[in-house]
C-alpha cells in the first residue's frame, strides 16, 4: 500500500514539517496485517519561492504561492498509485486567502483522502470557515489531537462527528539521562526552566521574564533557557522586534546571568536532551486560542514537571495532575507556583510521574500505528473511493430563494451598483447594466414564484430605465447618487441588457401599466438595434428581441431584424472559425455564453437549422474549454484566452456562470436533450462551490454573491451584478425543472 503526504518537510524548519517526517517514518515501520509493506512519498511545501534540499521520499514540491504547482502534485499523485493521501493542515502554510489554493488539489484528488487538522479557530473569518468546512466535507477522515477540536468541528464547522478521529500529537521515542544531560550542557548545579519553539509574542515569554526576580532571590541558581528561533512569519514582517523587547526586559531586570536565548532550531536529539536536562518546562502563552502545541506534547512525553497558561490544549492535556496552570499573564502567580515546586522536589516528582505514565503512550511508534490503522479501515470499506462530484440535479441544496441583500442595495432609485462586502456602497451610484439585470430578476421572480416583493421592486428598476433613456433611443448608463448622469450614452452591452429586460417585460409582464411602459422604452430605443457594433450588445438585444416575439409572434418587421443580427453573429464565427477553433473571436473573453445563447433564442423563434447547428457548435467548443472535470471553469478575466494562448484562470466573475446556465437552459429548451439539464445544474453549482477555489461564492449570511474570485481567494465584495447573476441563475433552475418535470421525461 502506498501513502502520499502533503505538508511541510525538513529541512525547511517548520514544526508541521518534523510532525510530518515523525508521521512517515513511523507508519512506514509498520507492515498491514496482510503482510504488505507499506510505501510513501512527500509532497513538500516550499514558502515564497525558498527551495530546500529535501530526503529522497520528497518526490514534488509545491511553491507556496504558485496554485499551478498544487495542480501539477495533484497530477502525480494520482498517475502515482497512491492508495490514500494525508494532508497536514494549517492555514499558514498554503498560498491564497486563508490558503486557498489548496482546495483545487484536494478536489483533483482519484483517492481517499485524510486531514490531520493542526488549527482550529472558535471564532474563524469567513474565509476560514468557508475553507475548512470544504476540506472536511472532502476528507474521509479528520484527524485532531484534542477532545476540544472535536468539539469546535461538531458545532462551529459542522462536521459529524462518525468522521472524526482523535489521535493525539506523537512524541518521539528518545530517552536520556537527566543527570547525564544537565552535565552535558553543565547545568548540574542549576536549577533550569526551559521554553522552546518558534518565538513570536503570542508565546508571553516576558511573563515568565517578569516572575523571575522574586523566584531568582529564593533559587539565585535558577537559569531560564528560551530556546528557538524567531518564526519566519513574524522575522519576515517584524524582525527581531520581539527579541530585542525580551533582551531589554532581561537586562531592566537585571537578570542578564539567569536568562539565555538560544536562537537556533535544534534537531530532536539536542531538544529532547535539554527537556530531560531541565527542571520545569513552561508555556506562557497569552491567550487560550491554541488547540494544539506539538512543544507541549514533547514535554509531557518526556515526562517533564510542566507549568502552562490555561490555553485549550494545555488545560486538557495537564488535567488529572499532568501539570500545573496559571492565569494568562499573571506574573506573581507563575512566581509563587515555581517557588512552590521548586521548595518542593517532591510535588516536581509527582507532576513529572504523572506525565511520564502518560507520554508512554504517545510515542510516535504507537500513534503511527493508529494512522495504520486508519488507513486500514478507510481502504477496508468498501464506499472508500475519492468523494465524487455529484452532478445529478438535487435541488433540496439550492439555499432558499432569497430578496434580502436586492433589498439591501435597492433604494428609491433603483439599484446600487457595487457593495463593501455585504453593504452598499453609496460612492459609486447606480448603473443601467444592473437595473435591467434586477428588472429581469424580479419579473423572473414574480412569473415563478409569486413574490410580492418582487413585484413591488420592478417599477423602481423599470423606472431608472425609463428615466436613463435619451431623446433617440440610447440610453445612459451611470447614475450617481445625488442623481447627477456621469455619461451621455452608455456601453453597447448595457444597452443590450436593457432590451433582453424589456423584451421579457414584454412577454411577462404583471399588468398593463408596466407592459406600456416597457413597450414605449423598447420601441423607442429599436431605431438603434441595427447601429450595434459590439457583439455582445447585438447578443443581448437578440435575446429581448425573442422574448418579444415570443408574445408577437407577427411582428414580421421586428423578426427580420432578429434574422439580421444573428447574420451579423454568423459573419463573426465564419471570419474567426478554423477547424479547431469554433468560436465567434480570436479569442474568448467574457460572458462568453451570451453568444451561443443569443443564437439558440433566434434558432427557437427563426427555426433556422443553419443557425441552430452553429449555436450548437460553438456552444460545444466552449463546453469544451469550461466545463470538465466535473465543474464549471469559467474563462477568467485576468488575461482572457487568446486563439494559441494560454486561458487566464483568475478573475472569474458571476455574470460568466449565468451565461452558461441560460445557455444550457435554453439549449434544453430547443433540443429536449436532457444532458443540457445536467450541465446547467453542474454551471450552476459553481456559485456554490464547484469551482477552480472550490470556495462558494454565494454568502450565507447576506444572501448576496461574492463579485467573484482572483489568484488570492474570494473577493468578498457582493454587488449588484453578482447577486442578480447568481439569483437569475437560482430561477433558472427551479424553471428548468418545472420544465422538465411537466414534459413526463425522467432523468436517468
Amino acid at each position: 500500500m502506498k501513502i502520499s503526504y502533503i505538508a511541510t518537510y525538513p529541512t525547511r524548519e517548520c514544526g508541521i514539517g518534523t510532525f510530518t517526517n515523525n508521521l512517515f517514518k513511523s507508519m512506514l515501520a509498520h507492515n498491514l496485517k496482510n503482510e504488505h509493506v507499506l510505501e510513501g512519498f512527500v509532497i513538500a511545501i516550499n514558502d515564497n519561492d525558498v527551495s530546500y534540499k529535501y530526503p529522497e521520499e520528497v518526490k514534488v514540491t509545491i511553491r507556496q504561492e504558485h496554485q499551478e504547482d498544487y495542480l501539477k502534485a495533484v497530477k502525480y499523485i494520482n498517475l502515482s498509485g497512491a492508495d490514500v493521501c494525508i494532508l497536514q493542515h494549517e492555514f499558514g502554510i498554503f498560498g491564497g486567502q486563508s490558503g486557498v489554493y489548496i482546495l483545487p488539489l484536494l478536489h483533483r484528488l482519484e483517492i481517499p483522502l485524510i486531514v490531520t487538522l493542526h488549527t482550529i479557530l472558535k471564532t474563524p473569518s469567513y474565509n476560514e470557515k468557508a475553507i475548512l468546512k470544504e476540506i472536511c466535507k472532502m476528507a474521509h477522515k479528520i484527524v485532531v489531537m484534542s477532545h476540544k477540536a472535536v468539539e469546535f468541528l461538531v458545532s462551529v464547522y459542522d462536521v459529524p462527528k462518525k468522521k472524526i478521529a482523535l489521535i493525539e500529537h506523537g512524541v518521539p521515542d528518545i530517552h536520556f539521562s537527566p543527570e547525564k544531560s544537565k552535565k552535558d550542557f553543565k547545568l548540574e548545579k542549576k536549577k533550569v526552566l526551559l521554553t522552546f519553539g518558534f518565538i513570536g509574542r503570542s508565546k508571553g515569554i516576558e511573563t515568565v521574564i517578569k516572575a523571575l526576580p522574586e523566584v531568582v532571590q529564593k533559587f539565585p541558581n535558577l537559569i531560564y533557557i528560551v530556546l528557538g528561533k524567531t518564526h519566519p512569519n513574524v522575522l519576515r514582517h517584524s524582525g527581531e522586534e520581539y527579541r530585542i523587547f525580551l533582551l531589554r526586559l532581561v537586562k531592566n531586570l537585571q537578570l542578564e546571568n539567569h536568562v539565555i536565548f538560544l536562537n537556533e532550531f535544534i534537531d530532536e536529539q539536542d531538544l529532547f536532551k535539554y527537556l530531560y536536562a531541565c527542571d520545569i518546562y513552561i508555556t506562557p502563552y497569552l491567550n487560550e486560542a491554541q488547540i494544539t502545541s506539538g512543544t507541549l506534547s514533547y514535554a509531557v512525553g518526556v515526562g517533564a514537571a510542566v507549568l502552562s497558561t490555561p490555553y485549550w490544549h494545555a488545560a486538557e492535556l495537564l488535567a488529572k495532575g499532568r501539570g500545573r496552570l496559571f492565569n494568562f499573564n499573571d506574573s506573581t502567580e507563575l512566581a509563587k507556583t515555581l517557588n512552590e515546586l521548586l521548595d518542593k522536589p517532591e510535588e516536581l516528582s509527582k507532576l513529572k510521574n504523572k506525565a511520564g505514565e502518560y507520554g508512554k503512550k504517545i510515542t510516535w511508534p504507537q500513534i503511527g500505528e493508529r494512522y495504520v490503522a486508519l488507513v486500514e479501515n478507510i481502504m477496508k470499506d468498501e464506499h472508500s473511493v475519492a468523494l465524487q462530484k455529484e452532478t445529478e440535479p438535487d435541488l433540496l441544496i439550492l439555499p432558499p430563494f432569497s430578496l434580502a441583500h436586492i433589498n439591501r442595495l435597492t433604494d428609491d432609485t433603483g439599484i446600487i451598483q457595487h457593495a463593501k462586502f455585504g453593504i452598499p456602497n453609496l460612492k459609486e451610484g447606480y448603473c443601467l447594466d444592473d437595473n435591467s439585470r434586477a428588472l429581469l430578476m424580479v419579473l423572473m421572480a414574480y412569473r415563478q414564484k409569486k413574490d410580492m416583493r418582487a413585484l413591488e421592486l420592478s417599477p423602481i428598476f423599470l423606472s431608472y430605465i425609463h428615466y436613463m433613456q435619451n431623446t433617440n433611443g440610447t440610453f445612459r448608463n451611470f447614475l450617481s447618487f445625488n442623481r447627477n448622469f456621469l455619461d451621455k450614452i452608455g456601453s453597447e452591452d448595457s444597452f443590450g441588457r436593457t432590451i433582453w429586460a424589456l423584451g421579457y417585460l414584454l412577454g411577462n409582464a404583471p399588468n398593463d401599466a408596466y407592459y406600456q411602459t416597457g413597450k414605449l422604452v423598447f420601441f423607442n430605443a429599436s431605431p438603434n438595434f441595427e447601429k450595434l457594433k459590439s457583439i455582445r450588445g447585438i447578443a443581448n438585444t437578440m435575446i429581448g428581441i425573442s422574448y418579444y416575439l415570443k408574445s408577437n409572434p407577427s411582428d414580421d418587421s421586428m423578426t427580420e431584424r432578429l434574422r439580421n443580427l444573428s447574420n451579423v453573429l454568423i459573419k463573426h464565427y465564419r471570419e474567426n472559425q478554423t477547424p479547431d477553433w469554433n468560436w465567434f473571436e480570436s479569442l474568448l473573453a467574457y460572458d462568453n455564453g451570451i453568444l451561443p445563447l443569443a443564437l439558440l433564442h433566434s434558432a427557437e423563434i427563426l427555426n433556422d437549422d443553419k443557425i441552430t447547428q452553429i449555436a450548437i457548435t460553438t456552444m460545444n467548443f466552449l463546453t469544451s474549454h469550461t466545463l470538465k472535470d466535473n465543474y464549471l471553469s469559467i474563462i477568467g478575466n485576468e488575461k482572457w484566452y487568446k486563439k494559441e494562448g494560454e486561458r487566464s484562470v483568475f478573475a472569474q466573475q458571476p455574470i460568466d456562470a449565468m451565461s452558461m446556465v441560460l445557455m444550457y437552459h435554453q439549449a434544453y429548451s430547443v433540443t429536449n436533450d436532457k444532458d443540457y439539464l445536467n450541465k446547467l445544474y453542474t454551471s450552476f453549482l459553481w456559485f456554490l462551490g464547484e469551482n477552480d477555489l472550490r470556495m462558494s461564492l454565494y454568502d450565507f449570511e447576506t444572501k448576496g454573491c461574492c463579485d467573484g474570485f482572483e489568484s488570492y481567494g474570494v473577493n468578498r465584495n457582493q454587488g449588484a451584478e453578482s447577486s442578480l447573476a447568481y439569483l437569475i441563475s437560482h430561477l433558472t433552475v427551479l424553471q428548468a425543472y418545472e420544465e422538465f418535470h411537466r414534459s413526463d421525461l425522467k432523468l436517468v
